[in-house]
């Protein structure tokens, strides 16, 4: 063990100096002798005696007993150690300068560990570090030591300030009890913070083990999306590799017949140079008879009715096939786009439309129920389903799942977007969407967002400056998303609650208009 070590160990917990004339109590904890008959002096009064370290309590006043061996150790360790103790202060009462182990207050004298042995333990010797100046321990008046404690100007006083200086006729009490209620105070206030830091190095925990939890997610997640590409890359090079092979063998079935189809033409070309050599020779025939006694099925052949069937044949070689290539690409994408929705792990809502029975009369619905916009001059059918203000809700609910839907808005427009339960009120305040504890939202007013739910509003510090939204509903999750699509995707709110019923989007109204594009 580090000598450090030792003399922490060799340390008495009262003086917080090697030990003097060491003894143990019954609960095992060990102190100079000095220091715990001070300690248990002035537990008397009160009748309730206790071991300063661990505060277990004995019924009468603890008998002490000597520690020889813990004597012994801490006399070697300061015979091989006596640059260690040296403190600048030599002993009053030594020829030779023998470094002081203590300074009593009383008798104003520094002690060595040998006269610190003899030095007398009664408790009016109070025993210090030879370190600290004496004048920190005295009265900078009388020249006194400080023994009590003036409760009315909170100050340490000796006693002839007590009986003839400026605190004559003051609350004053020893300073040993003024000590001991400052503890008592003190402690309600320890347990207190203590407490406190214990709790807050829970939440410290909890955050570490949080943010463990995500860096594990999002090695997962990343993991994930890049086993995605790596996919989907792999089945696009798949898929090129197909479409580009189709296109070879196009190229290569056409250039077989173009070819079958040119070699039957040369050799066409061949036959037919043959017959104009033939012609010419007739020509250059100056006789008549001889000319005329030439063979006509000779000549004939020059006019095989054959021949006029190439310009046919130059038909049939055929062109590449575009939509057999089309549908390989289309079917090969389809195949891609599949695999890509199941890793997505979020289902985009293909059917989401406004319901009838629930709008108001200030919202015209147009565009196969896709579309809502403001407009004064509607008079639906009076039913305890429609709403008294500008709102709608949609004809789906959801009560399981991921989903989501794109919104589209007006560019100047206000407006509301979110979900709520079919159970929402239909008139009054507490109808509107994010007014009540039914339903939660995003606003859009004056170009600025915020978000509501149970009347309770709260401004975000993004400005609008897409028409595009996405509403994400993690119903078991019981997290409701906002985004706005620009040219990135950024992130609005998230509530987080646990939904009880089921869901349908909801949209509020002021001006303009809104799109559902899912």
């Amino acid at each position: 063990m580090a000598s450090a070590d030792v003399r922490e160990e060799l340390n008495c917990s009262i003086c917080l100096s090697i030990y003097t004339d060491p003894v143990t109590l019954s609960c095992g904890h060990n102190y100079c002798r000095v220091c715990i008959d001070r300690v248990l002096d002035t537990q008397e009064p009160s009748g309730r005696y206790s071991c300063p370290d661990c505060r277990i309590g004995f019924l009468d006043r603890p008998s002490l007993h000597r520690n020889i061996t813990l004597h012994n150790i801490a006399e070697c360790f300061l015979s091989i150690q006596p640059a260690r103790e040296e403190s600048g202060v030599s002993c009053t009462y030594c020829d030779s300068s023998q470094p002081a182990l203590k300074t009593c207050l009383l008798c104003e004298a520094s002690l060595c560990a040998k006269h610190l042995r003899k030095h007398s333990k009664s408790s009016e010797h109070i025993l210090m570090d030879p370190s600290s100046p004496l004048e920190s321990r005295k009265c900078s008046v009388h020249k006194k030591i400080l023994e009590y404690y003036c409760t009315e100007d909170s100050a340490c006083i000796c006693v002839t300030c007590c009986l003839a200086g400026e605190h004559r006729g003051h609350q004053v009490e020893p300073m040993d009890d003024a000590s001991e209620k400052k503890k008592v105070k003190l402690r309600p206030l320890l347990q207190a913070l203590s407490t406190t830091r214990a709790e807050t190095e829970k939440k410290v925990q909890i955050l570490h083990r949080h943010q463990q939890k995500i860096r594990r997610k999002s090695s997962g997640e990343t993991e994930r999306v890049a086993a995605l590409f790596r996919d989907l890359r792999r089945q696009l090079d798949d898929l090129e590799k197909k479409v580009l092979t189709e296109i070879c063998r196009q190229e290569e079935q056409i250039s077989l017949s173009i070819s079958a189809l040119t070699q039957h033409l040369e050799m066409k070309m061949d036959e037919l140079s043959g017959k104009i050599h033939y012609i010419e020779e007739l020509c250059d025939i100056n006789d008549p008879l001889s000319l005329l006694q030439e063979k006509e099925s000779e000549a004939d052949v020059f006019f095989d009715p054959e021949d006029q069937s190439n310009d046919t044949k130059l038909c049939d070689v055929g062109d590449l096939d575009k939509n057999l290539i089309s549908l390989t690409l289309h079917s090969g994408v389809s195949i891609i786009e599949s695999s890509v929705q199941n890793g997505i792990h979020i289902v985009e809502v293909a059917d989401l439309l406004l319901d009838a029975k629930t709008v108001s009369n200030f919202i015209n619905l147009a565009e196969g129920l896709k579309t809502a916009s403001y407009s004064k001059s509607q008079k639906h059918p009076d039913s305890a389903e429609r709403f008294e203000d500008c709102q709608v809700l949609s004809i789906k609910n959801f009560s399981s799942g991921k989903h989501y839907w794109e919104v589209e808005t007006s560019k100047l427009g206000n407006w509301m977007m979110g979900v709520a339960y079919g159970s929402i009120d239909r008139k009054g305040e507490k109808s509107f969407i994010g007014n009540n504890t039914k339903s939660w939202c995003l606003c859009k007013a004056n170009k600025k967002f915020s978000v509501m739910h149970n009347s309770k509003t709260s401004q975000l510090p993004d400005k609008a400056s897409s028409q595009r939204f996405v509403v994400c509903l993690d119903y078991e999750a019981g997290r409701l998303s906002f985004y706005e699509l620009g040219d990135s995707v950024k992130h609005l709110h998230t509530f987080n609650t646990s939904f009880t019923e089921p869901l349908h989007a909801a949209f509020y109204l002021w001006d303009e208009w809104l799109r559902i594009r899912s």
